[in-house]
C-alpha cells in the first residue's frame, strides 16, 4: 500500500464529506467528525478509501457496528463501480482462463484495495438504503461449497427486487464488477 498525498488527502476529505452530508439516509443519527477521527488514525484505511473512489465506489458511511465498534463504508455509486468491471471472481478463477483472461479478479483487486467483496447479506442492506446496479451486477463473497465447484454469486436490482445468481468464477462481462466494504 502507498499512502496518499496531502492534496489527495484534502480532495478526498472534502469529497467524503459532502457525500456524507448530502446522503443522510444512509447513515442516521451518525456523525461525520466521529468518523474523520477514526480515518486519521488509520492511513492504510484511508488509502483504501482513496482507492474505493479513485475506481468509481462512490465510498460512503452506511451504519455503525456497535459489537465491533466500527463504522461500516461500502460502495454507493449507482452502478458497480467503473473501474472494478470486467473482471472475473477471484485468482483460481483468473488462472483458469486459457484465453482471452481478464487484467485482474474482484476478489485480488479488492485484496490490493485493502477491502473486501460485500456479503449477499450486506448487498441487500445497501438495496434497503437506495437501489442500486439497476443496468449492472456485482459479485458478492462466494461460500467455499459453491466456489469449489467453479462457480460465483453475483446480485443486481431489477424489477423492483434483488436478485442473487450464480456464474461459472471465470466470467466476466463489461457490465459486472464489485463493490467493496471498508470497516473503520
Amino acid at each position: 500500500m502507498s499512502m496518499i498525498n496531502e492534496t489527495q488527502r484534502e480532495e478526498l476529505w472534502k469529497t467524503l464529506q459532502t457525500r456524507f452530508e448530502t446522503n443522510m439516509h444512509r447513515h442516521q443519527g451518525l456523525e461525520w467528525n466521529a468518523i474523520q477521527i477514526r480515518l486519521e488514525a488509520d492511513d492504510n484505511k484511508l488509502w483504501s478509501l482513496h482507492e474505493m473512489e479513485r475506481t468509481g465506489g462512490e465510498p460512503d458511511v452506511v451504519g455503525y457496528d456497535e459489537q465491533k465498534d466500527v463504522y461500516m463504508i461500502y460502495d454507493c455509486a449507482a452502478e458497480s463501480p467503473k473501474g472494478r468491471r470486467s473482471v472475473c471472481y477471484d485468482h483460481a478463477a483468473l488462472e483458469s482462463r486459457k484465453k482471452h483472461k481478464p487484467e485482474n479478479s474482484a476478489v485480488g483487486m479488492a485484496q490490493d484495495m485493502g477491502i473486501v467483496l460485500l456479503t449477499e447479506a450486506q448487498y441487500r442492506q445497501l438495496q434497503e438504503l437506495e437501489e442500486v446496479d439497476k443496468k449492472t451486477s456485482s459479485w458478492v463473497q462466494t461460500p467455499s461449497d459453491i466456489r469449489e465447484r467453479g462457480g460465483a454469486l453475483f446480485c443486481d436490482y431489477r424489477f423492483g427486487h434483488v436478485f442473487l445468481y450464480h456464474n461459472g468464477a471465470e466470467s466476466y462481462y463489461g457490465a459486472r464488477g464489485f463493490r467493496g466494504g471498508l470497516e473503520v
